[in-house]
């Protein structure tokens, strides 16, 4: 029993170093310039056994992260991103160990680009998870947090992901690679839609 409590100890101690931070350091997002966020939650489906929270609830901590992270950039092209929260779970008590589940949303994405008057991504679906931390390691994330501290949790893990993302497609898709003056209008079109 003590080796087995050892070893949660253990793993609790490597997974509380995980944990995502509103301020770490920018991607490479090449020309990007944040012209608009939005966030929409309105739609957003409470999934069985969450803890009960209001639309209105998650508006602001994710809108506040977003921008925190992408109006950071102060590229000279101008694209929109939006991000519409799908579902949530937010775990609740639970028997701590045996049983306790890590709170979850589903997102979807929109990067628009302004100059060119297309879709870069149009519902790009992201599942993402909250951060483990020692205590919600061992005592479950309903025990160890409030709600409040589960969504607040969850935006700042859904404008890291969306930042991480975007800047994969810029190294790999050419997303935000600056552009010679009128070379937007000569572009062909490309397929808008992703995911």
């Amino acid at each position: 029993m003590i080796r087995i409590l050892s070893l949660l100890s253990g793993l609790a101690m490597l997974a509380a170093c995980g944990e995502t931070s509103l301020n770490e350091a920018p991607e490479d997002l090449g020309a990007f310039h944040a012209r608009v966020t939005h966030v929409y939650t309105e739609k957003a489906l409470q999934w069985p056994l969450s803890r009960d929270a209001e639309h209105s609830e998650w508006t602001a901590p994710i809108e506040n992260a977003l921008n925190a992270r992408l109006r950071r950039y102060d590229g000279a092209q101008e694209y929109d991103v939006a991000v519409t929260l799908e579902g949530f779970m937010l775990a609740p008590p639970g028997v701590p160990v045996l049983f306790s589940p890590k709170s979850a949303v589903v997102v979807n994405v929109f990067v628009y680009d302004v100059a060119e008057e297309r879709f870069l991504a149009k519902k790009h679906q992201m599942e993402i998870f909250e951060s483990t931390t020692g205590e919600s390691a061992l005592l479950g994330s309903g025990h160890a947090r409030t709600k409040e501290e589960q969504i607040q949790g969850l935006a700042i893990n859904i404008a890291d992901k969306v930042e991480e993302w975007m800047a994969e497609q810029h190294k790999e898709s050419g997303w935000f690679a600056p552009r010679l003056a009128g070379e937007a209008a000569d572009r062909p079109a490309p397929d808008s839609t992703d995911g």
